[in-house]
């Protein structure tokens, strides 16, 4: 059944919009070109998205031949827009952006866990609240919020996650009727997995997992293009998969037998250690992180702790590798960009030997930026769902 005329207009809108988005400023005749529709159908769909405040006029081509120059129409970036949060145990990130993601305003702060959750809560809020200020956000459409801890995929309510602070679900909770706007709320490892997909290490992959080593451990996984949560939004819980060489075996309540107990930041300090590593970390640096960047520079003894870190790292990859297949591993978190290509290589070696299926491992591309980017994607993401319409 062919699609009626407002079908028909809504898709091929979407689709110039998404042309201008992704190859940017374009004149007609290029639209014409990208899309095939004809002359007048483009400069009908202009006239649309102009009138929508979609588009406008951001500059001119062709001063180099005879007759009038053709205009640009670019995405109109003010048109609104969106915030992303980084909430960590002690800490909050947050970056305001345009409709086309790049940076209006950030900052970052502390959280002193030992206060008040309420108390704390607010802080982070007031930050975000500061930061769209500074931005001059006036037309601020989402905020996608990035949390360690599980999210319920129906609800989209971050879950009581024993832990983990009580800052976190009081915050989430407060930020809809505070800013009056939309908030998406999602795993921390999840908004990493998706800016390498989209903008890092993976750009080009529809398969990947992504190996979240940090204070935890987590992981997320793409298949088909698409990040998978499971039923209960705890899909990439690596951090309860019972492994050799860990103390005992994980429970339902906690995680010190699993996988956790090898490769989390504590582990790997007292590795660090065993190894002579003198790890001295810059200021706000992990101690972890610190003990990666020494091995670099600690000769033979540097090598010894990267090979054993690499052997409890492609233990964890090797269950993702198993049972997905996904061709590649990304190493991400604090520990995972401090390993670098390094850390990465030893990874995928040693995952060679234990593994049939290949399977490359590469550190993220994006650092310490991951899940703030995520975050700004998934946002952009609701808001052209909104403005432009839905993919078809």
């Amino acid at each position: 059944m062919p699609a009626s005329p407002s079908t028909a207009r809504a898709i091929n809108d979407r689709l110039a919009l998404r042309h201008i988005q992704e190859q940017g400023p374009l004149t007609a005749a290029q639209l014409k070109a990208l899309t095939g529709l004809s002359r007048p159908s483009v400069a009908d769909l202009v006239e649309r998205l102009q009138g929508a405040g979609l588009v406008r006029v951001v500059g001119e081509s062709g001063g180099e031949r005879r007759g009038p120059n053709a205009r640009v129409y670019g995405i109109a970036a003010d048109r609104a827009q969106l915030a992303g949060l980084d909430i960590r145990t002690g800490s909050v990130f947050a970056v305001v952006a345009d409709l086309l993601g790049r940076t209006l305003a950030e900052a970052a702060a502390p959280v002193d866990q030992r206060t008040d959750p309420e108390e704390a809560a607010d802080h982070a809020r007031a930050l975000l609240e500061r930061t769209v200020e500074q931005a001059g956000a006036t037309r601020l459409h989402s905020v996608a919020v990035g949390a360690p801890g599980l999210v319920d995929p129906a609800s989209g309510e971050l879950r009581d996650t024993s832990g983990l602070p009580a800052w976190h679900r009081r915050l989430v909770a407060a930020l809809p009727e505070r800013l009056g706007v939309r908030v998406l709320v999602e795993n921390e490892t999840n908004l990493a997995a998706v800016a390498e997909q989209r903008i890092g290490a993976a750009r080009g992959h529809q398969d990947f997992a992504l190996l979240w080593l940090g204070l935890s451990v987590g992981a997320a996984v793409v298949i088909d293009g698409r990040l998978r949560r499971g039923v209960s939004g705890g899909a990439g819980e690596v951090s309860f998969l019972p492994v050799p060489g860990a103390p005992g075996a994980p429970s339902a309540t906690g995680c010190d037998g699993g996988l956790h107990a090898l490769v989390n930041s504590a582990a790997v300090c007292d590795l660090a250690a065993r190894h002579g590593i003198d790890a001295r970390p810059a200021a706000h640096e992990p101690p972890a992180a610190a003990c990666l960047r020494a091995a670099s520079s600690a000769g033979g003894a540097g090598g010894a702790f990267l090979d054993e870190l690499a052997d409890r790292v492609a233990l964890g990859a090797a269950a993702l590798t198993t049972v997905l297949d996904p061709g590649l591993v990304v190493l991400s978190g604090e520990l995972g960009r401090a390993g670098g290509a390094e850390l990465a290589a030893r990874v995928e070696r040693r995952l060679a030997a234990i593994c049939p299926l290949r399977t490359e491992v590469a550190p993220s591309a994006l650092g310490g930026a991951a899940v703030l980017r995520g975050a700004l994607l998934t946002a952009r993401d609701a808001a052209q769902h909104d403005l432009f319409g839905p993919e078809r």
